[in-house]
Formats: structure tokens, sequence, C-alpha cells
């Protein structure tokens, strides 16, 4: 009888403590990239992406969510995979050679004469209404002359949940890219 007792009780503890440890790990999806990064050549327009830095709020493991105007929660069980800055910065850095044909764009330091691109982002969260947000802003310096640029993305999930919610902050995240590039492409 003792033996059965003590096997039913290790049984539940087994229980009670699986079931508590329920995390889940988040990574923002990859640009499936287009081409590959052409080799460095004289006249080629170079991009160091510097850093990509998030306040103290966002740069733990957990997924932020905002629950009121002034009431944010860190998750406890929905955390990011990896660093959130680091993240955002290796997703720029694919985004942004995607969409800047003819452009090498690294993490590191490609030389002498390179533009370099230093973003802050100040809100990557979900929040109460269904909506996501985007925001911080980036500083560009190209040739000595410094481009200071905000930004704030705001977009409605289409289904509830921590998933969709990273996948539409990606999606956001992607959008801000797209808007760099975009102001990337018209210098000369």
């Amino acid at each position: 009888m003792k033996k059965g007792a003590v096997a039913l009780l290790a049984v539940l503890l087994t229980a009670c403590s699986a079931g508590g440890d329920n995390k889940s790990y988040y990574q923002l999806p990859s640009p499936t990239v287009t081409s590959p990064a052409p080799a460095v050549t004289s006249g080629q327009r170079l991009l160091w992406v510097e850093q990509v830095s998030v306040p103290d709020y966002l740069a733990g493991n957990g997924v932020v969510y905002q629950t009121s105007d002034v009431k944010y929660v860190i998750a406890a069980n929905n955390l990011w995979a990896s660093p959130l800055d680091q993240q955002l910065r290796t997703t720029l850095v694919a985004n942004l050679s995607n969409q800047l044909p003819g452009w090498v764009v690294a993490s590191q330091p490609l030389g002498s004469v390179q533009d370099t691109l230093n973003v802050t982002v100040t809100g990557f969260h979900g929040r109460y209404d269904g909506r996501v947000i985007v925001s911080g802003e980036w500083l560009l310096n190209h040739q000595g002359q410094l481009t200071k640029r905000p930004f704030h993305i705001e977009l409605k999930q289409q289904q509830d949940g921590y998933d969709e919610m990273v996948k539409v902050l990606a999606h956001a995240w992607q959008q801000e890219a797209a808007s760099i590039a975009g102001e990337l492409s018209r210098l000369r």
C-alpha cells in the first residue's frame, strides 16, 4: 500500500510541475533572401546597420502587451527565443538587403566609406484594442550628413493570441524597413 501511495504522490508532483512550466518562445520570421549578397566592389553602396536598440521594458525575455493606456505587462510564459534587439537587427538587415538591390547591407562595418544606420525602437508590443505598435526613430549618417526620422506604425491583428501578435509585429517592422529603404534609395 505504501509503495502505491508513494508512486501516486510522485505522479501527482510530476504532473503539477510539468503543467506549471508552459513556456512558449517566439522568433520574428526572417524574410526570404531574394538574391545572394553581391561581393563588395568599388563604387558600390554600403550600409552598416550599426545598432538597433530597445528600452529596458522591451529588452527582457518576455513579450510585452499593453493592457491600458498606462499599463504594460511583460509576459512570463511567452518569451523571445533570442534577444529582441538582435532579432530586430537581423531582420532589418535581411529586409533592407531584399529592398535595396545593388547595395551591400550588413550588421558589421564594411569599410571606411559606408552609410551607417542606427535605430531606436521605443515601442514593439501588442495592445488591448487588438492593435500592435512599432515605433521609434532612426538616424542615418550618409557621407557625414545626418538624417533623422521618427516612425509609428499601428496594425490591427486579425486573430487573437501571441502567435498572431508576433506575426503582425514582424509585418509592421518589415513596413518600416521598406520606408527606410525608400529614403535610402533617394540618396545620391
